[in-house]
Parts: C-alpha cells; sequence; structure tokens
C-alpha cells in the first residue's frame, strides 16, 4: 500500500509548535499549582501550628510562674544567688586599703625633717588623700614632705606579670601653713596636704606592690634653686697675721 502525505511540512512545524506550547504552558500551570500548594502549607504553619506553639508555650510560663510564685522565700534565694555571682567581682574591685600605713611610713621624711600626721584620710570617691599634720622643723620639713610625695613611686606587676612603674600623684596641694604649739607648748608649722593618688597604688591587680620614696636629698626650693658652685669650704689660714 502506497500513503501519499497530503499535509505539507509547514503545517506539520505549526502542528509541533502547539504541541511544545502545551506542554510548557501545563508545566507551568503545574509549577505555579505546586507554588501556591507550598503558600498555602508554609501560610498554615505559620499561623496555626505556631500560633498554637506559642500558645501552649503562654500557658507552659504562666503555670510554671505561678508554681514559682508559690515557692515560699523565692525572692530571697534569688537575692542572695544574685549577689553570690557578684562576689567575684566585688572582690577584684576592692581596693587593698592597708598600702595606706605603708605610704605614710614611706614618704614621711627623716629627721629632723620627720613629721607627725594628725589626721590622714582616703577619699576613695575621689581618688584623693588628705593629710593634716606638724612639723617641728618649719616649713623646711613640709617643703620636704611635699617633694617626697610628688617623688614617690610605686612597682608592681598587672594583670599579666608584667612589671610597671607608677607615680604616686603628679600635684599636691599645701594649705592651712601656720604655726602653732603642740602637747609640750613647742613651736611647730600646722599642714594640710591634700593630692590625687594613682589607681595602681591600693588596686587589687596590682601585685608584688613595692612602694619606692625618692632617694634621700635635700629637696626644697632654695636649696635647688642655688648652685653648689657658689659655695666651697672655708680654706685654712696659713702663717702669722699681719
Amino acid at each position: 500500500m502506497i500513503e501519499i502525505n497530503l499535509v505539507p511540512d509547514v503545517k506539520q512545524e505549526l502542528i509541533k509548535a502547539k504541541r511544545v506550547q502545551a506542554l510548557v504552558i501545563s508545566g507551568a500551570i503545574l509549577v505555579g499549582i505546586v507554588a501556591i500548594g507550598i503558600v498555602v502549607l508554609l501560610a498554615l504553619y505559620l499561623f496555626g501550628v505556631q500560633a498554637i506553639q506559642s500558645h501552649l508555650a503562654d500557658d507552659a510560663i504562666t503555670s510554671k510562674s505561678k508554681q514559682l510564685a508559690n515557692v515560699p522565700g523565692l525572692s530571697d534565694m534569688l537575692t542572695i544567688q544574685n549577689q553570690l555571682t557578684k562576689v567575684t567581682d566585688l572582690q577584684n574591685e576592692k581596693n587593698i586599703d592597708s598600702r595606706f600605713f605603708d605610704l605614710l611610713n614611706a614618704i614621711n621624711p627623716s629627721a629632723p625633717n620627720a613629721v607627725r600626721f594628725s589626721v590622714a584620710s582616703i577619699d576613695s570617691g575621689t581618688k584623693t588623700i588628705n593629710l593634716e599634720g606638724q612639723a617641728a622643723n618649719g616649713y623646711v620639713a613640709a617643703d620636704i614632705l611635699k617633694k617626697t610625695i610628688l617623688g614617690t613611686t610605686i612597682s608592681y606587676k598587672d594583670s599579666s606579670g608584667t612589671k610597671q612603674t607608677a607615680s604616686l600623684t603628679t600635684d599636691v596641694e599645701a594649705s592651712q601653713l601656720s604655726y602653732g604649739e603642740d602637747a609640750t607648748g613647742a613651736k611647730v608649722l600646722l599642714f594640710t596636704m591634700t593630692f590625687t593618688y594613682n589607681d595602681a597604688f591600693f588596686a587589687r591587680s596590682s601585685q608584688d606592690a613595692i612602694i619606692v620614696p625618692p632617694a634621700f636629698q635635700n629637696a626644697t626650693d632654695s636649696y635647688k634653686g642655688v648652685p653648689q658652685s657658689l659655695f666651697v669650704d672655708r680654706p685654712n689660714s696659713v702663717g702669722g697675721t699681719n
């Protein structure tokens, strides 16, 4: 049997193109339906499952809160527990005030310029030290005390173990200088000295701290202001007098 195809080639290409178009449209519709289904499922999960879970969680929190509220002394236990967690931090922040007595001993000049303190106080809020006392050697002793305070340093190891050196203070204010009498009736110079101290002096983190006063010397302004070359020892007389 002989078959003759009476459909032209152009018509066949058109039919194939329509078939491809139908497949693409069908696939797009199918993908769209799947996407819509996914969106619907997500919406159901978001507004359904999560809402239910949130409601159950709220109920559980409310129930547990009521149970905890009925526990006697709970607020006291929580307060104590909170304070215990801060004990270490508070201990680390606490200053070693006992170094203050070593400091007073270190800055006090040696005789005859030694002074006696009647009031010695620390204000940790303003980091200020206030000293009130008397000096038997008058203004010279007070001036040497001031210079000694300015020259005092501390040698210590920081938290990393590195050796550090810091000055006690950078400025000392001397005030209320006046002469008076001590308990024995002797004439003494009354003084008040105030200065802001370096935190490292009393910090607990400053390990192996050593207070280093300046080397003993005449630290008065009059002595430092006069060149040594102006003075020599008095020569001995040789021979008789005319």
